[in-house]
């Protein structure tokens, strides 16, 4: 059986966050349920219109680009992309193909700089939705701002196409060029592949794969391809360039057409709209209003705070908890802690505030569907809740209480703390008796952990903490036990 090496190449679809589509004044509104609602003779491609290019959609691609490390193309065209198909209204496209607004840049996945052959931009077809007495179709989608995004073939392995993909959503996110929803329609990943032996330098025939409606199904899709293909190859036939679908259902690729090459749709320039001149001042404004981008984020989070690369992910992906996080963290660079009077651990209350809000906020939110700036907690209010936490004047059962109450009511939780009897008992004199009472009442774990058992005293511990109702400090009460039992 030959060893085959799969080489794969990524186009990718993504809808531009604008208030208006490409071309006209029709709303772009990928939340709008009603058909054929955002629609008007411009995006319908109604005899004598004439489209006007958005300036914003133009904006946004450009800064895509310049985050990416392309070369901005500052003289640019449109063109017309000449097929006939039901969602098409103008029986064309308006897109582009000689010259594409951002060429050559890269996105670093795992240590690897996969490059970006180009970045253009063009308009959205609308959608057809196939039910038993036919096809209908929807047009509110037809000429939406639409970002496409070809990679070199630098991708080995499925695996490479998951982090790709998911770093480019992140990364469209932080520019607020596009939500990159994929349940929406909003990015659309097509996988380009093919395989070759292992001792050859020379690519095989190439397999596009499209309707991919998630990022796991384009791994999946490639997975399934790279077999598929090797069987093909082992069988001695020969592969065909041909365009698959993915059947989500079947989990496997099914022939669609053969693969149409550039000279199939006829391209010229559009003779509707002028050329784009960009000014090398108009390119450097739009660098110099990029965002923090998400690697520079997971870089700077590593070397401020000093947090688990794991914490750290978590805060870079989910952007507005990170957000939040940091709004807290400006809160506790105070000079010294307002409870105990001591000079604070930043580095420690960081992880803490990290976990706390990884571990606990975020599935509150998760299952509200909100964000922190959404809640009833304030950032100045988190920051006290997880000062008080670090020095141990709540214990980490009562810490959990203490932010539901504050989830639902808002409260301080100085206030919260007093009104529902929080306290962390760290005082020895009043747990000596507790611990005597948990040693008399528990004489066989006692008996396990004088035989050397030592996880039965995590189980007196525990006890402990039951009596107390989860007040005791739990480092004083395994000191008390010890003594008591040696």
């Amino acid at each position: 059986m030959t060893e085959y090496l799969p080489t794969i190449g990524l186009e990718i679809h993504a809808e531009l966050k604008t208030r208006t589509k490409m071309f006209c004044d029709s709303l772009n509104d990928p939340d709008e349920k009603t058909p054929n609602l955002n629609v008007c003779p411009v995006c319908m491609g109604h005899p004598g219109t004439l489209p006007v290019a958005n300036a914003e959609a133009i904006k946004k691609i450009i800064q895509v680009g310049l985050a990416l490390g392309c070369t901005i193309e500052p003289h640019t065209f449109f063109e017309r992309k000449n097929y006939f198909y039901p969602d098409l209204p103008k029986g064309y496209q308006i897109s582009q193909f000689q010259k594409p607004f951002c060429r050559e840049g890269k996105l670093n996945v795992n240590g690897t700089d996969i490059r970006i052959e180009r970045i253009h931009l063009e308009e959205d077809a609308g959608k057809l939705m196939h039910e038993k007495e036919g096809t209908l179709v929807d047009f509110n989608r037809a000429g939406v701002p639409l970002m496409e995004l070809v990679t070199h073939p630098d991708l080995t392995e499925p695996e490479q196409v998951r982090v790709f993909a998911s770093e480019l959503r992140l990364l469209l996110r932080y520019l607020e060029a596009s939500d990159a929803d994929m349940e929406k329609g909003q990015m659309r990943v097509e996988v380009n592949l093919s395989i070759r032996p292992k001792e050859s330098d020379t690519l095989g025939t190439k397999v596009e794969v499209k309707n991919i409606n998630s990022i796991s199904a384009a791994v999946r899709a490639a997975d399934y391809e790279i077999a598929r293909q090797t069987d093909v190859l082992n069988d001695g036939e020969k592969l065909v360039q041909e365009t698959r679908g993915w059947d989500e259902d079947g989990q496997r690729t099914v022939s669609q057409r053969i693969k149409e090459g550039s000279a199939d749709y006829r391209y010229f320039p559009e003779p509707d709209l002028p050329p784009i001149v960009l000014t090398e001042e108009e390119i450097q404004e739009l660098r110099n209003a990029l965002p923090e981008l998400p690697s520079q984020r997971r870089e700077r989070f590593t070397r401020e705070y000093s947090l688990p690369q794991g914490d750290v992910e978590v805060l870079v992906v989910f952007k507005e908890l990170g957000d939040f996080f940091e709004h807290v963290m400006s809160e506790l660079k105070a000079e010294d802690d307002p409870i105990t009077g001591e000079a604070k651990d930043f580095s420690a209350l960081a992880k803490t505030a990290a976990n706390w809000l990884i571990t606990h906020l975020q599935p509150k939110l998760a299952g509200a569907s909100a964000v922190p700036q959404d809640t009833k907690i304030t950032a100045e209010r988190f920051a006290d809740f997880v000062v008080r936490v670090a020095v141990g004047e709540v214990s980490s059962t009562n810490g959990q209480e203490l932010l539901q109450k504050m989830w639902e009511t808002g409260d301080s939780p100085e206030h919260l703390i007093a009104e529902h009897d929080l306290v962390q008992v760290s005082d020895a004199v009043s747990l000596h008796g507790v611990v005597g009472e948990v040693i008399a009442t528990n004489e066989k774990i006692v008996a396990d952990f004088k035989g050397g058992k030592e996880a039965a005293l995590k189980a007196l511990i525990g006890q402990v903490m039951a009596r107390t109702k989860g007040k005791a400090n739990p480092q004083v009460a395994e000191k008390l036990l010890r003594e008591q039992l040696t």
